[in-house]
């Protein structure tokens, strides 16, 4: 259920117009929207809109580039993307200096640590609150409910993700009550969760070494339309974390098992550890249960991993988990994972073999 920039982009142009068309008869407007989509991909600038309209478009288009493209740029590419993607966010300021989301990404970029950018969003919370509030006030006035309904998600949606936001840069900063207080407060203003705030609950419990907390989590959310019923990788990766922090090692094991099979490649992710760039606009959407859902929680749940950091950059739990994953490993993810394996004393695999050239 993660946000897509360009989804909602189309939504809030859709919106605009089904405003533009009030008063129209209902064949003039069926044939006008039967050309909406062609407009929206290929003359959108021929669609009815607001300079808040042009502002998200811009967001959208500088989401693409910072989030979706930027982590696999060369360092050439790289540079040509976050210029342009900054120019983007700072037009999209000028065309409405209310953009919240604009405001948000270009801040994450000139803030010089985690805590600054944190202590930002801190700040600026109550003031966006209430203009996405007053936003969503002003929807009432529509006289379809449903159109009333998709414009006033669409007016808070900006909160939801500086809350969401406010609530992942907590919990890099080891404030782990304020994260779970936001993440609560995302569950009251969205029960539907489109934030996914229950993923970054689930870590800072563990943190917490709540795991009476991460139960009422997983009961107050079991009934969501898109929940995963505990099965999904950060309330796995959680768990995990608990039972190896009690000791309880075969417990432990059989969560790394749940993930193995719930997800692909899991196996060579759970080892690999990877650390990801945050999503600056939103946490990325991915399908769920795939690879990329796996890798983004992987890396979100490096601060469980890396606590008290060996000289590998892995902490307790990451070296535990590594030396668990190759000790489970065929000869060909053996292959796959030489990178990561070089330098260390890695066990056998179970076919006996260690992989050609290995661990020195």
């Amino acid at each position: 259920m993660a946000f897509d920039a360009k989804w909602e982009d189309y939504q809030r142009m859709s919106l605009r117009f089904a405003w533009s068309l009030n008063g129209t008869g209902l064949l003039a407007a069926a044939h006008a929207f039967a050309g909406f989509g062609r407009r929206y991909a290929q003359e959108r600038d021929s669609l009815p809109q607001t300079d808040a309209d042009r502002a998200f478009h811009l967001v959208a288009e500088a989401t693409e580039l910072i989030d979706y493209q930027l982590p696999f740029a060369t360092d050439e590419e790289a540079e040509t993307i976050i210029s342009r993607g900054h120019q983007m966010l700072e037009e999209a300021i000028s065309l409405d200096p209310q953009c919240h989301d604009a405001i948000r990404m270009d801040e994450a970029a000139r803030c010089p640590s985690f805590e600054s950018y944190y202590n930002f969003l801190l700040e600026h919370e109550p003031e966006v609150r209430a203009r996405c509030a007053e936003a969503r006030a002003a929807t009432q006035d529509d006289d379809s409910p449903e159109r009333a309904e998709m414009a006033a998600q669409l007016a808070m949606w900006p909160h939801l993700r500086w809350l969401a936001m406010l609530s992942s840069k907590a919990l890099i900063c080891g404030r782990n009550r304020e994260a779970l207080r936001f993440c609560n407060d995302l569950l009251t203003l969205d029960p539907s969760d489109v934030a996914d705030a229950r993923y970054t609950a689930a870590l800072a419990y563990a943190k917490l070494e709540d795991e009476q907390g991460l139960d009422q989590l997983e009961a107050r959310c079991r009934m969501l339309p898109h929940a995963q019923a505990g099965n999904d990788a950060w309330t796995l990766i959680a768990r995990l974390a608990l039972a190896h922090r009690r000791r309880d090692l075969p417990r432990a094991r059989q969560f790394i098992a749940k993930i193995i099979e719930a997800y692909p490649q899991a196996l060579v992710l759970l080892a690999r550890q990877r650390e990801l760039p945050d999503g600056v606009f939103a946490r990325l959407a991915v399908p769920p249960f795939s690879e990329d859902e796996l890798v983004i929680a992987m890396s979100e749940a490096t601060v469980l991993t890396q606590e008290g950091r060996d000289s590998l950059g892995r902490g307790a739990l990451g070296s535990w988990l590594l030396q668990e994953c190759l000790s489970r490993a065929t000869r060909k993810e053996l292959d796959e994972l030489r990178d990561t394996i070089e330098g260390m004393n890695a066990p056998f695999g179970p076919n006996g073999l260690k992989p050609e050239g290995g661990p020195r």
